[in-house]
């Protein structure tokens, strides 16, 4: 499995789905937006929109929260395998 995360310090969401992959043991590459050259544009090119935290899981795109629910625990779980 190749796993991207995008994400920003001061991303609430994003603390919330790197926690959420670390618990789980899932390996995953973190791209921050703030910090890493056409991260952002890359972002928006993608999604439409300057929403993070995305997953890339082996290529395809995945928004793992709905704004104002939060992380989607259980569609991430099943999504990526996980056991809760």
């Amino acid at each position: 499995m190749d796993l991207k995360l995008y994400t920003a310090d001061w991303c609430r969401d994003c603390r919330e789905a790197k926690r959420f992959l670390t618990t789980h043991s899932i390996p995953f590459t973190e791209v921050n937006i703030e910090t890493t050259p056409g991260a952002a544009q890359e972002v928006i090119a993608h999604t439409g929109k300057r929403a993070i935290p995305q997953f890339v899981l082996n290529g395809k795109w995945v928004q793992p929260y709905k704004p104002g629910q939060g992380f989607l625990y259980d569609e991430m779980s099943e999504l990526l395998g996980v056991t809760q």
